[in-house]
């Protein structure tokens, strides 16, 4: 509506999640999953009413959902405001300012830097216990509602530069085949002869890409892409995406 547009504009999507009830809504609720995948960052409410144990958890269920978002821990909801306004989170300039470990490959990928909020855990393997005890096996709400929901997100990540229109065409070709089930994608890719990163986002089959920034000197120049969406195929992407290559 040109009335809105001009008084207003979307900034991102905030999903605020309640610590306590998380894995019940998980188990009965499409929409909370959704929501999380969808979401520019998330607020973890009540934090005080479970345990760090828990809490650990519940950021691991989330970010198996959404890798992207930034999670906040908060009682009563009270985040300072300039955390979660203000964000552009649409805008592709400030994907990577949002998003600072964006470029960071995920866990068991070359490159991978470990820090406080790594969980260990890929979404392509499952985490791995030398003694042999499942750890979620005393849990029963535990299981992966996200796989019962056929959501799950697809990182993926290629050293070699790209054929730009190459990868135009794939990335138009994936979200008119897929895009009813892409809730959200956002890459950084190098194109070869092009000394600018190109940067790119979607929301189901609307895709909108620019070339920002040059890289830097102590950047290695690694294009990595992440998509959030039903019933990826992850072998297929990351096909389709090396196909790419320069």
């Amino acid at each position: 509506d040109d009335d809105v547009r001009a008084r207003t504009e979307l900034d991102s999507v905030t999903t605020v999640v309640d610590a306590l009830h998380l894995p019940l809504r998980l188990g009965d609720s499409k929409e909370a999953v959704e929501q999380i995948a969808f979401a520019d960052q998330i607020i973890l409410n009540k934090t005080d009413l479970v345990t760090e144990a828990q809490l650990r958890d519940v950021e691991a269920r989330i970010r198996r959902l959404n890798p992207l978002a930034p999670i906040h821990r908060a009682q009563r909801s009270n985040v300072p405001l300039d955390m979660i306004l203000g964000r552009g989170g649409f805008d592709l300039e400030r994907i990577t300012d949002l998003q600072p470990e964006f470029l960071n490959p995920a866990h068991g990928e070359p490159g991978h830097v470990h820090d406080e909020s790594c969980d260990h855990h890929d979404h392509d393997h499952h985490r791995h216990d030398p003694h042999g005890h499942d750890p979620h096996a005393h849990d029963p709400s535990a299981r992966d509602h996200a796989a019962d929901a056929g959501i799950s997100s697809v990182s993926l990540t290629f050293d070699r530069p790209m054929n730009g229109a190459r990868v135009s065409a794939w990335l138009n070709e994936v979200l008119q085949t897929q895009g009813p089930d892409i809730l959200r994608a956002k890459g950084i890719l190098s194109v070869a002869g092009e000394d600018r990163r190109l940067v790119f986002q979607a929301v189901h089959m609307i895709l909108e890409g620019d070339l920002q920034r040059p890289w830097r000197e102590d950047e290695a120049r690694t294009s990595r892409l992440v998509f959030i969406g039903r019933n990826l195929d992850p072998q297929a992407l990351r096909s389709g995406f090396e196909a790419c290559a320069a």
